[in-house]
């Protein structure tokens, strides 16, 4: 045997060992499909620090950047309305195509304008005036909300609930590949090459989008058929053929406890990351004036979240899911977040928050995320992708604005109120957390063993 025979057959016993009992195929399935998670996550760890620093140089941090997560809900609703009527116009695969192509169009056009010398980044001037910075601010959090979204319903569409228990987890550590080297060697290239601002790496993102869609192209196309069949309830629900309107995904959020409870596990995360995540990037705000610079310390951040996620999967935290089940999976991070909370209420610096924040979001993405997102499988297609959406848009998203409101006025309560309002409504909602994760855990696990679709 050649030695990349001994260290293929040594990777791949390794994955089985630790992740699952992985057949061939679907090894390759869930390997391609983290390569293509691996460029989403990428291009939104990219963005992600991008998108607070350049809101900071074009209408200025703080006050600003609380109300940055109210305008942007607000705004993402029409489109995340446009987003559930063309799901049911056009095949699912199409749709990804659709949305790479108009994301990398918007790419390129972000990169011209901010370019531009009047209304770019060359002028320093703040203001809440201009627009580009709030639109800007709400493009980024739409790749994070819509791509992501629609990818995991992608993959929960061609998953069973055995192999979504090893291949989730998968695709997580090699997208978080994404996450480390894009913020880490894309970001310092403008100025590597001489540029004066980052925009000319935003135009050079639309690269990454249009590599997603050629990737799931290339996916499909060489993917036997009879491997993309997901899970089957007993009672699975067809979509209805009549045009359901604009807001078929809110009305089956609506419906169904199952689903309310995961909109509420969502939110309560997002308010509790919003509160670290708004005290770290204001520091760094008012601390780093110069833009590049900004988002080099930012997109190192970035770098260190995904570096610490792929490290927790690598090592086996998502064994706890394997071992001892999605019910108890979903309580674990909570109780991590809430010792997050003591520490945050305890040691208020940029370097504590920078290593808080850190940690807050990695154990959401490589325990609570790949065991969330499994929640989707024993439901409909119409639930995986219109109430889907709805959940991790305005989960996310209405969570951002509501703890974005009391960030706001954060000078107004003075220091010590405002931590100690932020402390005890965050235990609060952690507890609410437990409670719903134990009821969601319940549901999975009767609807798998009776084999019948939640919803």
């Amino acid at each position: 045997m050649t030695n990349s025979g001994t260290v293929g057959g040594f990777f791949i016993g390794f994955l089985k060992k630790w992740f699952g009992d992985f057949t061939k195929a679907e090894l390759r399935r869930y390997a391609v499909l983290g390569v293509i998670f691996a460029f989403i996550i990428g291009t939104y760890w990219t963005l992600r620090p991008l998108k607070d620093s350049i809101f900071g140089s074009i209408v200025g941090g703080e006050h600003f950047l609380a109300m940055a997560k109210i305008v942007s809900m607000f705004l993402l609703f029409p489109v995340v309305a446009i987003y559930s009527k063309l799901l049911h116009k056009f095949p699912r695969h199409h749709m990804i195509y659709f949305m790479m192509t108009v994301y990398a169009v918007m790419l390129v056009f972000w990169g011209i304008i901010f370019s531009l010398p009047g209304i770019g980044l060359v002028n320093t001037v703040t203001s809440p005036w201009r627009i580009s910075g709030w639109l800007w601010y709400t493009f980024v959090e739409s790749w994070g909300s819509l791509v992501v979204a629609l990818f995991w319903a992608f993959v929960a569409d061609i998953s069973d609930h055995k192999s979504a228990r090893y291949g989730f987890p998968l695709i997580v550590l090699i997208g978080q590949l994404g996450g480390i080297l894009g913020p880490k060697y894309l970001i310092p290239l403008p100025r590597f090459f001489g540029f004066t601002s980052s925009a000319p790496l935003i135009s050079f993102l639309a690269l990454f989008a249009m590599g997603v869609a050629l990737m799931v192209a290339w996916f499909l196309k060489t993917t036997p058929r009879e491997e993309l069949v997901g899970f089957s309830g007993a009672h699975t629900h067809k979509a209805e053929e009549e045009d359901p309107g604009f807001f078929e995904g809110l009305k089956l959020l609506l419906s169904h406890k199952y689903l309310l409870f995961m909109f509420a596990v969502l939110s309560i995360f997002e308010i509790i990351s919003t509160f670290i995540d708004f005290n770290f990037k204001t520091m760094a705000i008012r601390t780093i004036t110069d833009e590049m610079a900004r988002s080099a310390y930012l997109g190192n951040f970035a770098s260190w979240v995904n570096l610490v996620t792929f490290l927790f999967i690598l090592f086996g935290i998502n064994n706890i899911q394997r071992w001892v089940g999605v019910r108890v999976a979903l309580v674990v991070t909570p109780l991590v977040i809430a010792i997050i909370m003591v520490i945050f209420n305890t040691y208020y610096v940029i370097d504590v928050l920078f290593w808080l924040g850190l940690s807050a979001k990695a154990i959401n993405y490589a325990l609570n995320g790949p065991t969330f997102k499994q929640l989707y499988v024993p439901t409909s297609q119409d639930v995986k992708y219109k109430a889907q959406a709805w959940i991790e848009t305005f989960g996310s998203r209405g969570a951002k604005a509501s703890s974005s409101s009391l960030n706001a006025f954060s000078k107004v309560l003075g220091l010590n109120l405002y931590l100690a309002l932020i402390f005890w409504a965050s235990m609060g909602m952690l507890a609410i957390w437990v409670i719903f994760g134990l009821y969601l855990g319940k549901q999975y696990n009767q609807a798998i063993k009776e084999n019948r679709v939640v919803c």
